[in-house]
């Protein structure tokens, strides 16, 4: 604009015209109102006609091609493939601040899982700290505020500790499905976001940079989606994960699900862990009506259900030590049928950093879901990274861009690490052991948390996201082994005695420190001491 005005004023200059009289110029003045005047008139008469039918139609149709269509290839900032819990929330988020982004899930109906069904207390804060919270609405999420623990005939309650939180803050539970549908409507509601059904076969890359993804799309068509950053979030089952990280997937049990209709659980409010023979068993309302079971079969192999075997089991096997509350819900859930199962996978994060790409979610990172811990990690890596990436405009230096996102690795520790370890620690724990020093850890572990007080708020706060502190839960997971040795040694010491609780501690230490180097104990305990936490933002 200010070089078209300097342009005219040269012109001017250059070809200056004669000065006009008083009465030349009112002339002139008059002509141009008359002009403008007849003009305007014809413009307002013509735009105040009704457009006919079929005009509207294909300006309605013009509008909607507009909002729908694909982003062209320059036109993403960001390219997230799976529209699940993190895939979603990590969309939103994104668009949310301006970026342009493309997400593309393999199936757009409503999932069917017997997983991701429990929202620690810690995911729902952050949750809120993604504007995501209603997403909880209307889908009959019940609210959960702590845990019951049953073995051997007893059983102890245990609390989140919620008194420092608004009255709103709390677990929730639900069917997965419908909390995945409610976050694929929230992401898709941005106008920047565009929502796509597709399957993604491989990343494009150039010299060892991802440049985007190639896909197929609900039509069949083979399609390549171009952005500077691809964040790979295709879940537990993920194909794309190999070339990204180091993927040393463990399976070491399998859930077998089943729904109780219209039962009473012992603590309303409650997710329930029993303590069984070989291995946990888990209950939780997942709507009104419905308690979610999950049934830990260790090993990767379950008992036939097309021939009866897994019925059998678990009406000869787990049923026997349900509360009495449940017996009868649990029968009959298993003669209605309707019996699923999942393996449990394990997986430390262990990336291979990529310019122009990273993972997050299940495909990722993942841990036993005994603790229901996996949604909570998700959503506090978006937080994270989403910090990381907001002071930068563009994203389009890809080497510069993988250097800085270093830092996330190691910024994630304290939440993911502390669930991660004990979700970990805490199976093994609670399943049944033939060598009796690992018996006893477990009894040990029952009896501190019922102590109450900091011994069970403590571990508690750990396991919910509240208090993600690995030193707090390595100095927990220690007093439970220290406390089992002083029962140990209680009325009197003897030789045998003296060799179960050293044989204990032992135990304890093969459990929790195998885990905690899978995690990284650098990047875990010493943090400060990682060179990429001090990565400052790349310039433009």
């Amino acid at each position: 604009m200010h070089n078209y005005q300097l342009n005219c004023v040269n012109r001017s200059e250059l070809n200056p015209k004669p000065m006009l009289t008083s009465s030349e110029v009112m002339a002139e003045y008059l002509i141009g109102v008359a002009v403008a005047s007849v003009l305007g008139f014809l413009l307002f008469f013509k735009f105040q006609r009704k457009p006919s039918g079929s005009s509207a139609g294909a300006l309605l149709t013009a509008v909607e091609e507009c909002r729908c269509d694909p982003p062209a290839s320059g036109d993403t900032d960001v390219i997230v493939v799976g529209a699940g819990v993190a895939g979603s929330a990590l969309a939103y988020t994104l668009g949310k601040d301006g970026r342009r982004v493309r997400l593309i899930e393999r199936d757009l109906t409503e999932p069917d899982r017997i997983v991701g069904e429990l929202l620690q207390p810690g995911g729902y804060l952050k949750l809120i700290e993604l504007g995501l919270e209603d997403c909880l609405g209307k889908i009959d999420a019940q609210r959960i505020l702590g845990y019951a623990l049953f073995k051997d005939g007893k059983n102890t309650k245990l609390s989140y500790p919620l008194e420092k939180y608004d009255s709103d803050v709390s677990g929730r539970s639900f069917h997965n499905g419908r909390f995945v549908q409610k976050m694929r409507e929230k992401a898709a509601s941005l106008p920047n976001v565009k929502l796509e059904q597709g399957t993604v076969t491989s990343l494009v890359e150039e010299n060892g940079t991802v440049k985007g993804v190639l896909y197929k799309n609900k039509a069949g068509e083979v399609l390549t989606a171009y952005a500077p950053l691809t964040i790979v979030c295709d879940g537990r089952f993920s194909n794309l994960r190999r070339s990204l990280c180091s993927s040393q997937v463990d399976v070491p049990s399998c859930f077998v699900g089943l729904i109780l209709e219209n039962c009473q659980l012992p603590c309303p409010n409650h997710g329930h862990v029993i303590l069984a023979d070989p291995s946990p068993i888990l209950f939780y309302p997942i709507s009104s009506t419905e308690v979610r079971c999950l049934v830990d079969v260790p090993g990767q192999k379950v008992p036939s259900i097309s021939n009866g075997e897994m019925a059998n089991y678990l009406k000869t096997v787990v049923a026997p030590q349900l509360p009495v509350q449940l017996h009868d819900s649990f029968v009959s859930a298993i003669d209605r049928g309707s019996i699923r199962t999942m393996p449990n996978k394990s997986m430390p994060a262990a990336p291979h950093p990529t310019p122009g790409a990273l993972l997050l979610g299940d495909a990722f990172n993942m841990r036993h879901p005994l603790t229901g811990g996996g949604m909570t990690v998700a959503l506090a890596d978006i937080v994270v990274l989403r910090n990381l990436l907001k002071p930068l405009r563009n994203l389009h230096d890809a080497t510069a861009l993988c250097k800085y996102l270093e830092s996330f690795y190691t910024l994630r520790k304290p939440v993911s690490s502390t669930i991660n370890t004990l979700a970990g620690a805490l199976y093994k724990v609670f399943s049944a052991s033939p060598d009796q020093a690992r018996n006893e850890m477990r009894q040990a572990c029952f009896d501190y948390l019922s102590l109450g007080g900091v011994c069970s708020t403590g571990p508690v706060a750990l396991l919910s996201g509240l208090n993600p502190r690995p030193m707090s839960l390595v100095a927990h997971f220690f007093a439970v082994a220290i406390y089992g040795v002083g029962r140990l040694m209680l009325p009197f010491p003897s030789p045998k005695r003296c060799w179960i609780g050293a044989r204990l501690i032992s135990a304890a230490s093969g459990i929790i420190f195998p885990i905690i180097k899978a995690e990284g104990i650098r990047q875990v305990f010493f943090p400060f001491t990682v060179p990429a936490y001090y990565r400052a933002p790349p310039t433009d």
